[in-house]
This record gives structure tokens, C-alpha cells and sequence, in this order.
């Protein structure tokens, strides 16, 4: 769903629930955050995350950890650790009982890998195969990392790589090789425990993961909660190698095309950056990365510890005076 169609959606429920009159919910509706958060009596936040999707690759294991990975991503991006999930699954009646069983695997295995439990779900017959996962985490309260976090000097460093959207649709359409799927695939199944990790070792304030609204879409989230400018440096965000390839085939989702029309208007971009590579921007990801704000003074330590931790780690901008964002070629 686009951002101006999601917002549309969601009036019903933002009017009938005041936050001012819920003084537990730190985060829920009023803010772009990446989950909701409750206060408890001990410090500690609960964070509370769901989301689901189609298949977005062939292999149905492959399908399953992508969705876990995926949902288990929002409670990252708050520097949550997720213990608890419940499943969110529909399956084709059809559908022979050894492919559900394989998503089923990989979505658990995928939830171990984080330390998380799965302890109950719902699933309902559908004529497309839907899934993912609620999920729940917790952190100290003095550790969550929010959209609004930034502050002017920030470093922002971004922990995987683009292109995933128009390679899965380069794969719906056969034109994505083998090694095209093994290297997205490898990539989408990656948990962003690490990248969550460092942040609360370096005490950092201000994170997102870049999922469907794209890596300008979600880095506009941030620039706007927290009334700064951005100036990203295009040849420094990362791709994986076949990206531009499948962007010069102009294969993107029709995502990507919904978030370039609604955030474009907050985004310049420098005319010398062909087209096709500006869509990158906008292309729509599954289960990708945390966008991060490290202020300077911490920057070259959280960049060493990465390296040796081998978390991967790409300075691709940073945070200025402003309220609009710009990418330089």
C-alpha cells in the first residue's frame, strides 16, 4: 500500500486512540516509528511488530526466513531483541502440504536464529500463500532508537545493501539469473541483529530499517520527525552487483514507482545520476538494512567495531541543517 493510501486507511483507528490518554504507549499510531512500544513498571519497553507478505523468490524455505527475517526487522530497527512470535500464514488449499511445510521450516529456523519463540499463530486458507509473523521484543527504555532521533553532524551509516525489489521483480519476470537470486536471497534472509547490537553498544539514538518505502522513503521519515536536512552521497550507497543491471531494464516493482511520486517532492536528486540508478532510491525492499544516525564523535569507533565484528557498515551520508534531502553524484 502507498504512504498517502496507508495514511488514508489508518484515520478511523488514530481518531478513535489518543495517545495523551494512554500514558503506557510511548509509540503507536501519531509517529513513523517501526513498531509500537508499551512502558512497563521496570525500565524496560515492550516493542510489538507484525507483518506479512506473498512470495517474493521461488523457493518455498527461502520464502519462510525471508518473512521472518522481515518481520523481525521492525523490532531491530527500535534496538529491541524479539523473544516471543506468533505466525500469520495463508495457504492455498491447494497447495501441496510438503511446499507449506518447507515455508513453515524456514520461517522457525529463521526465528530461532534471532533467539525468538513462536508460540502460536493463525492461518486461513487464501488462493495466494501469505506470511509472517507478529512479533514481540523488549529493551531498556533509555535504549530505543526512534525515527526522530537525528541530530545535525549525524553520520548516517546504512548496514545492507539496495536493489532487492527490482531483482525479486527481475525474478518474477525469468530474467534474473542463479547467482542473482543465491546473492538478494542471501542478503534478504540476513537478520539485523548485528546492526541493532551496535547501536545499543554505542548508545546511538536514531535508527530505521529500509523495507517497502524504499531507502529515501524511510530516510525522509527520518529527516522529517526530526525537523533536519539530509545530503546523501549516491556513489557511497551500496547495490548488490546486479542491481543497476535490472535498474537499466527498468524492472522495478510498482512500489517503487509509488514512492518516488509521493517523496520526490521533498528529495533532490543531482541530474547527472541517470534515471534508472535514481530509482534505486525508490525501489521497494524486503527485509533490508537499518539506516542509522552515529553522531561524529562516535563514528570511527562504531565503524572499526563493525569491522571487526564483520558487520557490514556503509557511510552513505550525513545529517545537516535543512528540511529536505539531497543526493549528490
Amino acid at each position: 500500500m502507498s504512504a498517502d493510501a496507508l495514511a488514508q486507511v489508518l484515520q478511523p483507528i488514530t481518531k478513535i486512540y489518543r495517545e495523551a490518554n494512554i500514558p503506557n504507549l510511548l509509540i503507536g499510531l501519531e509517529t513513523p516509528d517501526d513498531a509500537a512500544v508499551w512502558r512497563m513498571e521496570d525500565g524496560r519497553v515492550l516493542v510489538m511488530t507484525t507483518d506479512f507478505f506473498t512470495p517474493v523468490v521461488d523457493d518455498p524455505y527461502d520464502y519462510g526466513a525471508i518473512a521472518a527475517a522481515n518481520s523481525l526487522s521492525d523490532v531491530y530497527a527500535m534496538g529491541a531483541d524479539p523473544v516471543l512470535a506468533l505466525t500469520i500464514a495463508a495457504l492455498p488449499p491447494g497447495l501441496d502440504p510438503a511446499i507449506s511445510s518447507e515455508i513453515m521450516r524456514g520461517l522457525a529456523e529463521k526465528t530461532a536464529e534471532s533467539g525468538a519463540i513462536i508460540a502460536g499463530g493463525h492461518t486461513i486458507q487464501d488462493q495466494e500463500p501469505k506470511i509472517g509473523l507478529v512479533a514481540i521484543g523488549f529493551t531498556d527504555e533509555k535504549a530505543l532508537l526512534r525515527k526522530n532521533g537525528l541530530q545535525i553532524g549525524d553520520r548516517l551509516v546504512l548496514t545492507k545493501p539496495l536493489g532487492f525489489g527490482v531483482t525479486t521483480t527481475s525474478l518474477k519476470q525469468q530474467k534474473a539469473s542463479a547467482e542473482d537470486v543465491l546473492e538478494v536471497v542471501n542478503w534478504m534472509k540476513r537478520l539485523n541483529r548485528g546492526a541493532a547490537a551496535l547501536a545499543r553498544q554505542f548508545e546511538l539514538r536514531a535508527a530505521t530499517d529500509v523495507t517497502g518505502f524504499s531507502f529515501l522513503g524511510h530516510a525522509w521519515e527520518m529527516a522529517e520527525g526530526a525537523s533536519v536536512g539530509l545530503q546523501i552521497d549516491f556513489d557511497a550507497v551500496p547495490l548488490i552487483s546486479c542491481a543497476k543491471t535490472h535498474a537499466d531494464a527498468y524492472r522495478f516493482p510498482g512500489g517503487a514507482f509509488d514512492n518516488m511520486l509521493h517523496y520526490s517532492q521533498w528529495i533532490d536528486i543531482d541530474p547527472a545520476i541517470p534515471e534508472a540508478y535514481q530509482m534505486l532510491l525508490y525501489d521497494a525492499q524486503t527485509s533490508g538494512g537499518l539506516l542509522i544516525g552515529v553522531p561524529e564523535a562516535k563514528f570511527e569507533s562504531f565503524m572499526a567495531e563493525a569491522k571487526a565484528i564483520d558487520e557490514p557498515a556503509w557511510l552513505v551520508g550525513e545529517v545537516v541543517a535543512g528540511d529536505r534531502i539531497a543526493v549528490r553524484g
